[in-house]
C-alpha cells in the first residue's frame, strides 16, 4: 500500500523554548523521532508532506485571532521548521517525493490541495506526526478519516502544550477514528 507522511507544524513557534505558541519540552523531546521518521519516509521513496501553519500579521478576521497569540506569522523566524528538521528539509527539499505547503486552518486538508496530491499518487495510508496533538494533528486526522484514508499516528512523534488534550487525542485517534497509534 502506498503511504505518505504528514509532518504537521514542527516549527520554531510551536517547539522552541521561546516560540510564540510552544509545546516546549514535550515538543523538543520528539525532535529526533520526527527527524528520523521524516528521513526514513523520504529515503524509502514515500510521499512526505510538510503542512505548515501560516498566518498574516494582524489578521483580526482569522478565527484563531481570539483563541491564541499570534504565531507562525509569514516572514518571521517563528514560521521556520525547527532544529534538525530544518536541516533535513534543506537537504531533501528538491526531491520529487517532498512537498511543503502553507495551511491557514488546523487541518492540513482545509483549503489546500493535499487530498488531490495524495489521490494522484494512489496513496491510501497517511502517517501523521508533529504538533499539536489535540489541535492541528487531530483535525488533520479527522479530515483524513472523513476522506477515507487509513491513518497511522506515531505517538512518540506528536506533542502538545496541553498534556491532557494530548492523551485524549491519542485515545480519540484509535477509538473513534480507527487509527493505528504506534
Amino acid at each position: 500500500m502506498k503511504k505518505a507522511l504528514l509532518n504537521v507544524d514542527y516549527t520554531i513557534d510551536f517547539v522552541a523554548e521561546d516560540g510564540k505558541l510552544t509545546c516546549g519540552i514535550p515538543g523538543q523531546a520528539i525532535e529526533d523521532k520526527v527527524v528520523s521518521l521524516t528521513k526514513q519516509f523520504i529515503e524509502n521513496g514515500d510521499y512526505v508532506v510538510f503542512a505548515i501553519d501560516a498566518h498574516e500579521e494582524g489578521d483580526a478576521f482569522h478565527p484563531e485571532a481570539n483563541l491564541f497569540p499570534p504565531h507562525n506569522i509569514i516572514g518571521t523566524v517563528g514560521k521556520a521548521l525547527y532544529g534538525k528538521l530544518a536541516t533535513l528539509y534543506n537537504e531533501y527539499q528538491n526531491k520529487d517525493n517532498v512537498y511543503y505547503f502553507d495551511k491557514t486552518r488546523y487541518s492540513a486538508f482545509a483549503g489546500t490541495d493535499l487530498e488531490l496530491k495524495l489521490r494522484e499518487r494512489g496513496i491510501q495510508e497517511v502517517h501523521i506526526i508533529g504538533v499539536c496533538t489535540d489541535i492541528c494533528v487531530l483535525h488533520t486526522a479527522i479530515d483524513a478519516y472523513n476522506k477515507g484514508f487509513d491513518i497511522v499516528v506515531h505517538q512518540d512523534a506528536v506533542a502538545s502544550f496541553n498534556q491532557a488534550g494530548h492523551e485524549w487525542a491519542l485515545g480519540h485517534f484509535e477509538n473513534t477514528l480507527g487509527a493505528k497509534v504506534v
